[in-house]
């Protein structure tokens, strides 16, 4: 079993954080706030968001050496979604918490 070093704790900690927020904004503000927040297009890569954080952070935890792959999918997803919770707004601390997460996912991937 490896050791996860500072980096990889970083990015576990980032990764959950995003899941958190993801996952409760979406299912807390999101539905209360209705119209736009609810486009199930929006809704969709919301919880794609949180579920691929919560994955990549599985792998980098069971020391899965594909941890590298999830990671570069976790940027890419946490970007995207990132963007869309921009583009709706109202979302800034969900914004925030994706663009962390694809930063530390880009450096665990490279």
């Amino acid at each position: 079993m490896h050791r996860a070093n500072a980096e990889m704790k970083s990015c576990i900690e980032e990764c959950l954080r995003c899941y958190q927020m993801c996952l409760s904004t979406a299912m807390g503000h999101c539905l209360e706030a209705g119209g736009r927040h609810t486009e199930p297009q929006h809704l969709s890569l919301m919880m794609a968001c949180a579920e691929m954080c919560r994955t990549s952070a599985h792998f980098m935890l069971i020391g899965s050496e594909l941890h590298k792959r999830s990671c570069r999918l976790c940027a890419e997803i946490c970007q995207q979604c990132a963007a869309d919770c921009e583009r709706i707004g109202e979302m800034k601390d969900c914004v925030d918490a994706c663009r962390r997460c694809a930063e530390s996912c880009q450096k665990m991937a490279a």
